[in-house]
């Protein structure tokens, strides 16, 4: 298995990944909806406000991360991992924990300094996250699911809290999302 920045030439096979592995988990619309997400933010977000990272063997992309910037009103630099999936018959085998740490050390290595996510705080937990309130740091639209904003520094073992507004980018501000 390798792990790799991705290739532009193969956002369509990023987009069905996301729509074979969310169908096959959660049914058509989530699919649909979660590969609209990874299309959008691929296509439609500026080169420098986002990282893309998959994992492939035998030349075939069996997962894919993508990683797209937090802004706050002060300077930090902060990216959001959202979505990511690992091919149906790919699960299981840690290849999501070790995708995700590849890209977490990416960032890491250009000099990010916190990462956040939204979703289940188990697996997450796995690579190194914590749930975290908003009174550490606010998401950047209202949380469904509180229990689920986790966060992590590349920097030091605490997320000291970081005061006012959080805005990701436009693939990922729809309310529906959170």
């Amino acid at each position: 298995m390798k792990f790799s920045t991705y290739n532009p030439d193969n956002i369509e096979a990023i987009k069905q990944l996301f729509i074979k592995t969310f169908s096959d988990a959660e049914g058509q619309s989530e699919g649909l909806t979660v590969g609209t997400i990874a299309y959008d933010l691929l296509t439609g977000t500026d080169s420098h406000d986002f990282y893309c990272f998959v994992a492939t063997e035998n030349e075939q992309i069996i997962g894919s991360v993508i990683f797209s910037k937090l802004t706050f009103e002060n300077e930090v630099s902060a990216f959001l991992l959202s979505p990511v999936a690992i091919h149906t018959n790919g699960q299981g085998k840690g290849t999501g924990q070790k995708l995700i740490t590849f890209g977490l050390n990416t960032l890491k290595e250009n000099e990010v300094e916190l990462i956040f996510t939204y979703g289940d705080p188990d697996f997450y937990s796995k690579v190194g996250f914590s749930q975290i309130t908003e009174d550490i740091v606010k998401a950047p639209l209202k949380l469904t699911y509180p229990e689920g904003w986790l966060g992590q520094s590349l920097l030091s073992d605490k997320i000291e809290p970081i005061a006012g507004n959080s805005f990701c980018v436009e693939g990922l501000n729809k309310p529906e999302y959170w």
